[in-house]
């Protein structure tokens, strides 16, 4: 009998995995990780985790498996809130949620039910694993979950074959409601259990309380950049920001322009408003600007941390907004599938997509001697440093990179 350790979180869905693999004959345990201790920063009764904590052993009860709770919070604290805290006084925009896959759950929690004896981990995450055989050696493929409204395959972008090989799914094939209506038949506690939002294992947060912990608050300008203020690139088939490209006819001397962000000075606009940190902002933002009176909402299409000033424009097809192109650093390029990883001067035709849940779109990589190119088909909003781009053939998801 295979012994599964599952992250038990006390939501709905890791509660039919771990039901799903008992059934199954699996030895099943239940772990649930404790990452946080501030509640001052968390709304808390959106996602209280004593509440969780409380239906994770109700429902391990319930199932007849055993159940301990494991602080994890320093780990958390060193691996994920300081990262946090580094990037966005960068002015990046990290991505919690995948690095919490990749340092926590896959990483931290694997080692811990390994030393438990355990076979596998088990997470309640909508997405599939496959594996294949080739040139003899076993192949493990992290594939889209069946439920196109819950795909979280995004999120574990990141992971390794090392880490898939010990991972198993058990939802992937199901969608929510199915999953809802095993939960409910089982008479789960949690079967009705809204889905937990915010900060992986910290709840919803308020993200300027959070970040103001560390990073302190200075005053600086908003300025306003028209339209027109926005350079366009000279480059073949493209000749305003929302150009579609023929990525068939991009040159290697066009990839860095397409993926350079434009730099606005305050010349290039009015001042019309104030801030308390531009490091509280990302590109793409359009609440907690505070500045009214504009024909079009005003959205944040850059941001300069080293001045502490916004560059803003208006409405959510300002050309300030858009790109074709971005670059992932050599180190920070990740593969899953290491068979398949591009050598310098390799190109490879793809489907991507920069922030979850984000439709997927043709794309074409370029790999380049310190690192790889992402030249899209469609311009893409608020491509942001710091956020996660992973590429996909069909449903598999190859790899992934920290946009530089």
């Amino acid at each position: 009998m295979k012994r599964v350790v599952v992250g038990l979180s006390g939501g709905v869905d890791s509660s039919v995995t771990a039901h799903l693999l008992k059934e199954q004959g699996y030895e099943v345990i239940g772990l649930f990780m404790k990452n946080w201790h501030d509640d001052s920063v968390t709304i808390s009764d959106e996602c209280p985790w004593l509440d969780d904590s409380n239906d994770a052993m109700l429902v391990a009860d319930k199932l007849g498996i055993p159940f301990q709770t494991i602080d994890l919070s320093e780990q958390y604290r060193e691996r994920i809130v300081d990262y946090m805290f580094r990037e966005y006084e960068m002015g990046r925009t990290p991505n919690p949620d995948v690095l919490c896959n990749r340092e926590i759950k896959f990483d931290v929690f694997l080692k811990i039910a390994l030393s438990l004896g355990a076979d596998y981990v088990a997470t309640g995450h909508y997405c599939q694993k496959s594996t294949i055989i080739k040139e003899g050696k076993e192949i493990h493929q992290l594939i889209a979950g069946a439920d196109n409204n819950k795909d979280q395959s995004y999120f574990l972008c990141q992971l390794s074959q090392d880490q898939l090989a010990k991972t198993l799914f058990p939802i992937g094939h199901l969608q929510k409601s199915e999953v809802r209506e095993i939960a409910a038949a089982q008479d789960l506690i949690t079967a009705g259990k809204k889905d937990s939002q915010g900060l992986c294992f910290i709840g919803k947060v308020r993200l300027p309380d959070f970040l103001q912990q560390k990073l302190k608050a200075k005053e600086g300008v908003i300025i306003e950049v028209p339209k027109e203020r926005v350079p366009v690139l000279q480059i073949v088939g493209k000749d305003n920001a929302y150009a579609k490209l023929d990525l068939n006819t991009i040159s290697s001397s066009d990839l860095s322009l397409l993926a350079e962000k434009p730099v606005f000075t305050k010349a290039d606009g009015k001042i019309v408003g104030k801030h308390q940190g531009a490091h509280f902002f990302t590109k793409g933002q359009r609440k907690g600007l505070g500045v009214g009176g504009t024909p079009e909402p005003l959205f944040v299409i850059e941001t300069d941390v080293n001045e502490n000033i916004i560059y803003t424009g208006q409405g959510k097809d300002h050309p300030g907004l858009y790109r074709n192109g971005l670059f992932v650093k050599e180190a920070e390029i990740h593969w899953i599938r290491k068979d398949l990883e591009l050598t310098v001067s390799d190109t490879m035709d793809v489907k991507a997509r920069i922030r979850y849940r984000q439709a997927l779109t043709p794309a074409r990589l370029h790999r380049v001697e310190n690192g790889l190119y992402i030249i899209f088909e469609e311009p893409q909003s608020a491509i942001q440093e710091g956020q996660f781009v992973a590429w996909y053939d069909g449903e598999e998801c190859l790899g992934s990179g920290v946009i530089s």
